[in-house]
């Protein structure tokens, strides 16, 4: 019955699928490659991939055998997968707003909500991202230095000393949750944060998934827990609104990102955002935050356990400044901006180990590119690594070289070759943040402990990267 069902789903979609996208390519110079079968197409191949850690090589093998330009089907739709600079620069990241758009995959599209920045495009991604980067920005940020370092040591002290062995990733996600839940919307330890947390995985499971709504997959699961999270926020909105209409002036213990979102909708009606847009774009962050500085901060500790160099480079660095602080006293953002290495460490960590493979943009119109013919509206799919690993860019590129990030070097990687936060108009707001709280907690473990991997582990995407044990790690307290 089950199958009955999903076949006739399919045929259906096959036919509509045909009806939008197909008779607009028709006559026209296509890339090369197979679409596959109807509405699946490459969908569960580059899944299984992405599960083993060798999509790399799955979109290499593409790119032998077609070329840097070549269509497949993907999540339902007809996909134009590029590679290269030169694409990163005409249509992954470019600024031409009437040519390419912002178009994530439906699964990706229907769970983040369809109002976040990710599938915005024009004026209205320009109003949303200003909002998200002024809040964002680094003289905000270094108000939060004191409160992050109070967040990351309160953390190990209740879930690292006293321990001899923990497992890093789940425990990395749960401090980066924490501090984007305290720091940026202020929702404190309670019901709220609990509640939303229980629904992160199931969202997150979902992300990048065949959308077929039915009760037994992870795409029907995943609508449900996002659905789930977006009364709980929204919610959280009228709470935050109707105390700042009953307070005269926000008390700076109060002052969070919510909390400027609505005092532009309350203040200026043109660029104001709506109840959707700052839902939205609190579950973006939620899931972009709490994943992808999760994944680094626990790959960081894999690549010095394996690394003596690195290690040693990284511990100097942080054991100086260290030394140079009274005992219980907080970082501060100068402490921080001394942590050049460590940094450069972290962008070589996302250059070999992005978190995020790529994404999707969609053609706005017929796109002439390398001599092939993108039609409008099908996807332009864009993946991280590869030109990360791409020799003719990175020397060596599968060696660990935190130097090529070194802005006294004179090689320095060229414009939009290194996209583990965008590029253009697309890079991540959330860039500085992300950074803040990566050195932050890689100071205090560095400072507070050595450790040793409890075993050999392998990496999977599903869909982001991860250690597939979550990386447990043997711990030895410095006295």
């Amino acid at each position: 019955m089950i199958a009955t069902i999903l076949l006739l789903i399919t045929i259906f979609l096959y036919l509509r699928l045909r009806a939008t996208f197909f008779s607009s390519a028709e006559a026209k110079n296509l890339p090369p490659g197979p679409l596959g079968v109807p509405f699946i197409g490459q969908s569960l191949s580059l899944l299984r991939a992405m599960r083993a850690n060798s999509a790399e090589q799955w979109l290499q093998q593409r790119v032998a055998k077609y070329g840097p330009i070549s269509k497949m089907t993907l999540f339902g739709k007809p996909t134009v997968f590029v590679h290269g600079v030169a694409a990163n620069k005409a249509v992954v990241f470019s600024g031409e707003e009437e040519a390419v758009s912002n178009r994530q995959t439906e699964s990706l599209r229907r769970i983040l909500g369809e109002r976040n920045l990710t599938e915005l495009s024009g004026e209205d991604h320009k109003r949303v991202r200003g909002a998200l980067v002024w809040f964002l920005r680094p003289q905000s940020l270094k108000g939060f230095v004191g409160k992050m370092d109070g967040e990351v040591r309160k953390h190990l002290n209740l879930h690292w000393h006293g321990n001899k062995e923990v497992i890093v990733a789940p425990l990395m996600k749960t401090l980066t949750f924490d501090i984007i839940c305290s720091l940026l919307f202020g929702i404190e330890e309670g019901p709220t944060r609990k509640s939303i947390i229980e629904c992160f995985k199931t969202m997150v499971d979902g992300i990048w998934s065949v959308p077929i709504n039915l009760p037994f997959t992870r795409y029907s699961h995943s609508l449900n827990a996002s659905a789930k999270v977006q009364q709980i926020l929204k919610q959280l909105l009228k709470d935050k609104a109707q105390k700042m209409e009953e307070e005269e002036e926000e008390k700076e213990e109060d002052k969070n990102l919510i909390t400027c979102l609505l005092s532009i909708k309350n203040k200026d009606k043109e660029q104001a955002l709506s109840e959707e847009e700052i839902v939205h774009n609190i579950i973006l962050l939620l899931i972009a935050g709490h994943d992808t500085t999760s994944i680094l901060i626990t790959l960081m500790l894999r690549v010095m356990a394996t690394n003596p160099t690195v290690y040693a480079a990284v511990l100097q660095e942080h054991e100086d400044i260290h030394r140079s602080k009274e005992c219980g006293e907080a970082l501060t953002w100068e402490d921080v901006s001394k942590m050049k290495y460590t940094w450069r460490v972290a962008l070589e960590t996302l250059r070999l180990f992005p978190p995020v493979f790529g994404g999707f943009r969609v053609a706005l119109k017929d796109i002439q590119l390398g001599g092939y013919t993108i039609p409008k509206g099908w996807q332009i799919f864009w993946a991280a690594s590869m030109t990360h690993l791409d020799e003719k860019i990175f020397t060596d590129p599968q060696k660990f070289k935190p130097s090529r990030f070194d802005q006294n070097q004179t090689s320095i990687p060229p414009p939009l070759s290194f996209i583990a936060f965008g590029g253009g108009p697309r890079i991540c707001p959330g860039y500085e943040f992300a950074k803040l709280e990566t050195l932050v907690t890689i100071h205090y473990i560095i400072t507070q402990f050595t450790w040793k991997l409890s075993s050999q582990d392998f990496l999977t995407r599903d869909p982001s990267l991860m250690p597939n044990k979550g990386l447990p790690i043997q711990l030895y307290p410095k006295l």
